[in-house]
C-alpha cells in the first residue's frame, strides 16, 4: 500500500525549486563577503506566521514591535500570515520567504523534500494546546467504537496523533475513513459545524477549537499533554531557511533574540499579549478574538524556546506506525546555537542541541 507523506506532496516545481535553493545556499557558503561575516548591507527578513494562538510568539514579536527592535535599522521585518503549513513552507522552497514560524509536521515534510537541505529549526515557541474533545455520552476509548472523529488535514500533526493514540487503544482506522473509528479530516472552523449539528462526534484539534468545541457542549477526553513526558511537546518551532541562514547569521541572531524576548513579553504579560492576539486576527480577519475564548484556551498552552526535539521525533515515529509516512532521518535539522547564545546572553540554561 502507498504511504502519504507528512503533508500533502509539493509539487514538482516545488521541487526544482528546492534544488535550486540548495545551490544557492552552496553559493553562499563559498562567498566571502557574507556567510560567517554577517551582513554587508541592509538586509529584509521576510518572516512567516499564522495568525492564532499557538503561534503567540510570533504575533505579540509583530504587533508590539519586538522583532523589529531586535533586528535593527539595518534589517527591513516583512512579515507574511499564512492560514496552513505547506503554503508556508512552499513559500520558503520559492524563496519568497526566509524564516517562518511552523508546526512539526510541515517541519519534518520541509527537511524530508528538500533531503535535508532547505530548512533548519532554530528555536522553539510553544507546546501544548491540543485534545479530543467529544460528545457527553462518550466516556472512554471505547465508546468510540463506530464513531466520527474529525481531524484537520490527512496526516497532519492532529491526524497522526489521533490515528496513534487509537491504535494504541486497539482500535482500528484507515485512510479512507474505514476501521473502527472512522476518522474525517476536515477544517477546523468547519469542525464547530458539524460537531454541533451532530455530523462528528468529537475531534483532535489545536486550539482556540478545543475551547469552541467545549462552548458547544463538549467534554475534553483527551488532553494530549498527558501522552507526553513532562507534559510537553512541540506544537510551534522556529523554521529558518539554510540559504538566509548561511548569508545572514548575524540577522538570524536577531531574529532568535527577538523570539526570546517575545517569549518573555508573552510570560510576564499574559493581559497585554492575549489583547495583541485578538487584535491583529481582528486586523486581519475583520473580526477580532475572543478575548475570553483566547484566555480560556491560553492555560493549556506553554510558551518555551525549546523546541521539544524529541517529541517532533516521536511524533514521526507515530506516523510511521500508523504507515502514514516513511521514516524520515532528522540528523542536521536543528541548529540551536543562536537560541544558546541568546539563553547564555540573559544567563538562561540553555537547550541541549539534538
Amino acid at each position: 500500500m502507498r504511504r502519504l507523506p507528512l503533508r500533502r506532496l509539493v509539487t514538482l516545481a516545488t521541487l526544482a525549486v528546492v534544488g535550486a535553493a540548495t545551490l544557492g545556499s552552496t553559493a553562499a557558503c563559498g562567498d566571502d563577503s557574507e556567510g560567517a561575516g554577517g551582513s554587508s548591507g541592509p538586509v529584509t527578513l521576510r518572516l512567516g506566521y499564522f495568525p492564532n494562538i499557538t503561534h503567540a510568539p510570533a504575533v505579540v514579536g509583530v504587533e508590539k514591535g519586538i522583532f523589529a527592535e531586535k533586528l535593527g535599522a539595518n534589517v527591513k521585518l516583512d512579515p507574511k500570515t499564512f492560514n496552513a503549513g505547506p503554503a508556508a513552507i512552499e513559500a520558503v522552497f520559492s524563496g519568497a520567504l526566509d524564516a517562518t514560524y511552523i508546526g512539526p509536521n510541515p517541519t519534518v515534510n520541509a527537511f524530508s523534500k528538500s533531503k535535508g537541505e532547505a530548512v533548519r529549526v532554530v528555536s522553539g515557541a510553544a507546546s501544548g494546546g491540543v485534545a479530543l474533545v467529544v460528545k457527553p455520552g462518550i466516556n472512554g476509548p471505547q465508546d468510540l467504537r463506530g464513531k466520527k472523529i474529525a481531524t484537520p488535514q490527512l496526516g497532519n500533526t492532529q491526524d497522526v496523533a489521533v490515528r496513534y493514540w487509537l491504535k494504541q487503544q486497539g482500535l482500528t482506522t484507515t485512510k479512507e475513513g474505514g476501521g473502527d473509528v472512522k476518522i474525517v479530516p476536515q477544517e477546523n472552523a468547519q469542525t464547530v459545524e458539524t460537531f454541533t449539528s451532530g455530523a462528528i462526534d468529537g475531534a483532535w484539534v489545536p486550539e482556540p477549537f478545543v475551547s469552541r468545541l467545549v462552548n458547544s457542549g463538549g467534554k475534553v477526553l483527551v488532553d494530549e499533554r498527558d501522552l507526553w513526558p513532562d507534559r510537553k511537546f512541540v506544537i510551534t518551532n522556529l523554521l529558518v531557511s539554510t540559504k538566509f541562514l548561511k548569508a545572514h547569521p548575524d540577522v538570524v541572531q536577531k531574529l532568535v533574540d527577538g523570539q526570546v524576548a517575545a517569549n518573555e513579553f508573552v510570560n510576564s504579560k499574559p493581559d497585554e499579549a492575549q489583547q495583541a492576539i485578538s487584535d491583529a486576527i481582528g486586523k486581519i480577519s475583520g473580526k477580532p478574538l475572543d478575548l475570553k475564548l483566547i484566555k480560556q484556551a491560553w492555560t493549556t498552552l506553554e510558551f518555551t524556546n525549546d523546541p521539544i526535539a524529541t517529541s517532533l521525533k516521536a511524533g514521526l515515529d507515530h506516523a510511521v506506525d500508523v504507515k502514514l509516512t516513511d521514516p524520515v532521518d532528522l540528523k542536521g535539522l536543528y541548529d540551536l546555537t543562536y537560541l544558546n547564545n541568546a539563553l547564555k546572553a540573559q544567563g538562561k540554561p540553555e537547550v541541549v542541541q539534538p
